[in-house]
């Protein structure tokens, strides 16, 4: 009786103790959770509403778990990085603020053509045939030609063809701004934008177009019918052409 006495306060006092540390060690896990680190993307600057996102806008900062912004963007490879570029800023984050996946968007027609827009330029809209469509990408150079019946000196009219923009860049064809969709992605997006083509002559592209370019480009659609050339990768050469006629071809 004497040793049962004695061994069930030692029972009680070993559960005790185990029960402590089951607690304190909850306590530490809990202390560790709260103030481990993630690296989280912030913005290196104030980065407006609507801006296209590039790498040396933002960096990656060390910040305790519990102060991460629930979708903020967690880098834990440098190649993360990668996964904010060419997305497009909803609002506008200043500089330090996290970067969360609610606060962007994709480069697509939901955040608008402007953004494509090169400082200075005007993004002008042209029709094209649709064949020609698939074989155009955001990104290419092409040159612009306008045929039209011109007044020549005998009061003669003739047709002719003169190439009025040279080294043009294309900066959306239809609804694809060059944001690099998936083949699952851009397989929805074709087959909706041919049922929209089914009730227009013309496919359209985007070009980024000087206001002087601008004006001859509205002028030349409103004069005569435009035809777009393609130039080969990397060539931005400018020269300088005459008007063609079949008076001159001939002659």
């Amino acid at each position: 009786m004497e040793k049962k006495g004695i061994l069930v306060p030692m029972v009680l006092a070993m559960g005790a103790a185990i029960f402590y540390l089951m607690v304190l060690s909850s306590k530490e896990k809990a202390l560790s959770t709260a103030y481990e680190t993630g690296q989280a993307l912030i913005a290196r600057v104030d980065i407006p509403e609507r801006t296209v996102l590039k790498a040396e806008m933002v960096e990656p900062v060390p910040i305790p778990r519990k102060f991460m912004e629930q979708d903020a963007f967690e880098v834990k490879l440098p190649s993360d990085i990668n996964r904010v570029t060419n997305l497009v800023t909803r609002v506008r984050i200043p500089k330090g603020n996290q970067l969360t996946e609610s606060a962007l968007i994709s480069l697509s027609p939901e955040a608008g053509l402007s953004v494509k827009i090169p400082p200075g330029y005007r993004g002008a809209i042209l029709g094209i045939e649709p064949e020609l469509k698939p074989l155009v990408k955001p990104g290419d150079r092409i040159d612009v030609l306008v045929t039209f019946d011109a007044l020549m000196a005998d009061s003669r009219k003739e047709k002719v063809t003169a190439t009025i923009l040279q080294n043009v860049l294309v900066i959306a064809v239809g609804t694809n701004l060059g944001q690099g969709l998936s083949a699952k992605q851009a397989k929805a997006s074709s087959e909706k934008e041919d049922k929209t083509a089914a009730f227009s002559e013309k496919a359209m592209i985007a070009l980024a177009l000087n206001p002087n370019e601008a004006q001859y480009l509205a002028l030349a659609m409103k004069q005569g019918e435009t035809t777009v050339v393609m130039r080969g990768l990397g060539d931005v050469e400018m020269h300088p052409m005459e008007m063609a006629s079949f008076r001159k071809l001939f002659k």
